[in-house]
């Protein structure tokens, strides 16, 4: 055993001989291991010690453990030592350190942190005097030459799923920020009517909360002009969210005028979802950025007897805003009131990011802003649909999953046709769809993007309000008179920064017959226990199929009329 050890302390003699090692006997071995390691023969001794326990086999083992460990400590030190080669994690991106130091000040550049604590940081009192600001033609961008590889062949798994996107790191986003607002093609000056008094005319199509405007004025509103007047929700009372419908809280409009850069916002409205925590949010955005939550006052009780984190009025990062005196009794048509109108909202904000209450944000909003918008130089970005790319495809899906009467449908489809609507073919490029997955809209706030949310949103106050259907129309439109339309990505790059959840009441319906969901699904993001379905409430889809009565159940039940097909063409309108 003796001769083993020594043999191998001899063959690495540029370390020192285990040999001389081997005679101090067993008394000066256990004294090494008691003191200090002072040296080079310190470390020897014990390595000689382990590999005398261990036997050779075991020893080769050791002493292989032991050359790795070196290496790694030895690299690490090297880059403590070394701050002119450090890199800085930021947000779980490596960012070269100078490159950080280009964007803020090393005294005034607040420390970026990746993590997903809730509360709030100390940055929020850091100012950011002496911004540097980077433009593309002078920045060297990471992501230059970047391509989606094709997708992994995998025959189990079928279906949409995320492809690979290229970020920056949130110091580089916030610094190729634009300093000034991107230019509004032809429309400069956007108002809104406000009917406050007025007797609105009945016989029109449409809400009261939306003016009830008539063919005429909604055929109008797609006249572009530099300065316009259009409808857009919030027709009454002094200003949106205060006596108009939807109303809200005067405290929480205060802080929702304090927002003035960049807001997240989401919507549950009728209990139906669970709230999804955002993850990967950088101390910067944390501190800068406003997260906001629309909910009705069933799903604040909800969440206020479920969550251990719910505290004044907050849920992690999400500020929950109560809405009362609801415009619709159809929640899916009072989401579309945050998800399309948030510039009424949010009356000083430049950029927003809607993320649908079914979706976990995984990405740092920031990197949103860059990636999908100033990097492509565009103000609207909006995913396209996984399969469908043809509205009149898209229409008949809804028919078949019932998510909205099938009348409604088949006269909105044929008043579009009307109006020239055509299947999407290659011949519309550079249109690349016509059907969104309107689940995600990142936007700036400039007047072009607000009238096109504004007249989107007539189209779902006037017909149905799968807003998809809608949305080529109103681009089609805008875009044949000033040339601007909005970005559409792919489905698969929405999927890298958002997770899909199940709606609440589908989720607990699985548990509670033993289906769990599938792997790597959202699941629940906070301690909610089950309860039984109210009757009346939206029914979640069972696993059998559904009757004909619970497939009524699930169709829209809003207070407007619903349009029906008028005989002898749609000219009576």
């Amino acid at each position: 055993m003796t001769g083993s050890a020594a043999s191998l302390g001899l063959r690495s003699g540029s370390y020192g001989s285990l040999a001389a090692a081997v005679g101090g006997g067993r008394k000066a071995g256990a004294a090494a291991a008691c003191r200090p390691l002072r040296g080079e023969k310190d470390r020897l001794q014990l390595l000689h010690r382990a590999l005398r326990l261990g036997g050779r086999r075991r020893a080769g083992v050791l002493l292989l453990l032991a050359v790795v460990s070196a290496a790694v400590f030895s690299s690490l030190f090297a880059v403590v030592k070394d701050d002119s080669n450090s890199i800085s994690i930021v947000n779980n991106y490596e960012v070269p350190n100078a490159i950080q130091k280009s964007v803020y000040p090393s005294t005034t550049r607040p420390l970026m942190m990746s993590g997903n604590q809730y509360s709030t940081s100390v940055v929020n009192k850091i100012e950011l005097p002496n911004r540097l600001h980077l433009t593309y033609a002078n920045f060297t961008h990471p992501c230059e030459g970047f391509s989606v590889p094709p997708p992994l062949v995998d025959k189990k798994r079928t279906g949409p799923r995320p492809c690979p996107v290229c970020y920056v790191s949130v110091d580089q986003a916030f610094a190729l920020m634009p300093l000034q607002a991107s230019p509004s093609p032809v429309v400069k000056n956007l108002n809104y009517v406000s009917e406050d008094g007025v007797t609105a005319n009945l016989s029109n199509l449409g809400s009261g909360f939306g003016g009830h405007p008539s063919l005429e004025q909604r055929n109008k509103s797609f006249n572009i002009n530099e300065s316009m007047t259009v409808h857009c929700g919030f027709v009454r009372g002094k200003k949106p969210g205060q006596g108009t419908g939807f109303d809200i809280k005067d405290d929480d409009l205060l802080e929702m005028e304090q927002c003035r850069e960049l807001v997240v916002a989401s919507a549950i409205f009728g209990n139906y979802d669970m709230i999804q925590h955002p993850r990967n949010i950088s101390e910067f955005s944390k501190a800068n950025a406003c997260f906001y939550m629309f909910v009705d006052e069933e799903t604040e009780a909800y969440v206020k007897n479920s969550s251990s984190l719910y505290n004044n009025n907050k849920v992690g990062l999400w500020r929950l805003v109560v809405v009362r005196n609801l415009p619709y009794e159809d929640p899916r048509r009072t989401g579309k009131i945050p998800k399309l109108l948030l510039h009424r909202l949010f009356p000083n904000v430049k950029f927003s990011v809607w993320i649908d209450a079914k979706l976990q944000l995984v990405a740092d909003p920031y990197l949103l802003l860059e990636r999908f918008l100033w990097r492509k130089n565009t103000t609207f970005a909006i995913s396209r649909h996984y399969k469908r790319f043809d509205v009149f495809e898209e229409a008949e899906a809804n028919k078949a999953a019932g998510k909205y009467y099938n009348a409604s449908i088949d006269y909105q489809i044929e008043f579009y046709r009307n109006e020239g609507l055509t299947h999407y073919s290659p011949a519309k490029l550079p249109i690349t769809s016509d059907v969104p997955e309107g689940c995600v809209i990142i936007r700036e706030h400039i007047p072009i993007t607000n009238l096109f949310t504004c007249l989107w949103f007539n189209e779902v106050d006037r017909f149905t309000s799968r807003d998809q259907i809608s949305f080529s129309t109103v681009r089609d439109k805008i875009r044949a008179r000033v040339g601007w339309m909005p970005e559409m990505f792919m489905d698969c790059e929405r999927r890298n920064f958002v997770v899909q959840a199940y709606h609440r009441e589908l989720l607990e319906q699985m548990i509670a017959s033993g289906r769990m969901p599938p792997s790597g699904a959202v699941v629940v993001t906070d301690a909610a226990p089950s309860r039984k379905v109210r009757a009346g409430s939206r029914k979640a889809t069972p696993s059998k199929k559904p009757s004909v009565k619970r497939k009524k159940e699930k169709k829209s039940s809003s207070r407007r009329r619903l349009p029906k097909p008028v005989a002898g063409g749609l000219g009576a309108m």
